[in-house]
């Protein structure tokens, strides 16, 4: 997991980090129909417009999301998140780690009633942050431990865990695929140089016998950018 350097002039890890696409065409809330919206989440909109009214409110002021993100939460980070739900499970386990502010895993608890989700988080104040999201909109399928992914090796094996803005893949690979069962599935949300990444981590992937990994191209609603995803399975 990533080091706890502190708040970052209130630029977090979901807004900063070169692993985030930054979408060629920069759309903004503004463009969006938000009936499309409404539509696209389902039974979810209500928890994920009340966790973008918690974001809007104090995701700046607590160092989560950087001041020009304001405007186009939905589409950059919202939408973005909720792309990567069609390639997890259903029901069953999954770990969002490094959750952070809870991209994805709070939109995936929201979207996923069924599954049970964990937010691994290294950082104490983000901890508290994402205790009370999950208290505020009432996702009992949603907990958080704090710690870093290491610490709960052997603790217990998921069925699919996901992640956003926390590392390269060889670097991520690491940490997640110990956390999985076998035949269990990493899901991570990724940018440009996706492709490259799966090279440079050949051979992590292929300790845990996950030679399937691909490249996928995830979207939501027209005008908002498609979000780019590895998905890979742990099959030793």
């Amino acid at each position: 997991m990533t080091e706890d350097r502190g708040p970052q002039d209130a630029v977090s890890r979901e807004t900063a980090s070169a692993h985030v696409i930054v979408p060629a065409q920069d759309a903004t809330d503004a463009d969006l129909d938000m009936g499309a919206v409404r539509t696209y989440f389902g039974s979810a909109f209500a928890a994920v417009a009340e966790f973008h009214e918690m974001l809007m409110k104090h995701g700046e002021e607590r160092g989560l999301i950087g001041p020009r993100e304001l405007d186009r939460l939905w589409t950059r980070h919202l939408l973005n998140s909720a792309a990567v739900v069609p390639f997890l499970p259903a029901s069953g386990s999954i770990v969002d780690l490094g959750s952070g502010a809870g991209l994805p895993g709070i939109v995936v608890a929201a979207m996923l009633p069924e599954a049970q989700v964990v937010l691994i988080e290294p950082m104490e104040r983000r901890c508290t942050w994402l205790s009370e999201v999950i208290e505020r909109l009432g996702l009992e399928n949603a907990e958080v431990r704090r710690g870093r992914a290491e610490e709960f090796h052997g603790a217990f094996e998921a069925d699919a865990v996901t992640a956003r803005a926390v590392a390269a893949l060889d670097k991520l690979g690491r940490w997640a695929f110990p956390l999985l069962e076998r035949g269990g599935v990493l899901v991570a949300l990724k940018g440009r140089s996706a492709a490259d990444e799966i090279e440079t981590a050949t051979k992590v992937l292929r300790r845990y016998g996950a030679t399937d990994a691909e490249v996928l191209a995830a979207g939501t609603l027209p005008g908002v950018p498609t979000t780019t995803v590895v998905r890979a399975t742990r099959t030793r």
